[in-house]
């Protein structure tokens, strides 16, 4: 599956990608798995945060607070 992926980058970031590659004496593809690996990372943090306080809103009130207010 790797062999059938294609990237595009802007100018701007292949010319980022150079300059920091001599700056850090790195080469482009170790960058590029770094940043991905803390791209992947973020964002599945961010969705567990999100999953969580989805739960919590769904769960915040306790049953006498969730009926305090009703009239029957």
């Amino acid at each position: 599956m790797a062999e059938d992926l294609k990237f595009e980058l802007s100018l701007e970031v292949a010319e980022n990608l150079e300059t920091f590659s001599e700056l850090l004496k790195k080469d482009a593809n170790t960058m590029l798995n770094e940043a991905l690996e803390q791209y992947f990372e973020n964002e599945q943090k961010k969705l567990l945060e999100k999953n969580l306080e989805d739960e919590n809103a769904m769960t915040n009130l306790d049953f006498d607070e969730f009926w305090d207010d009703v009239d029957i």
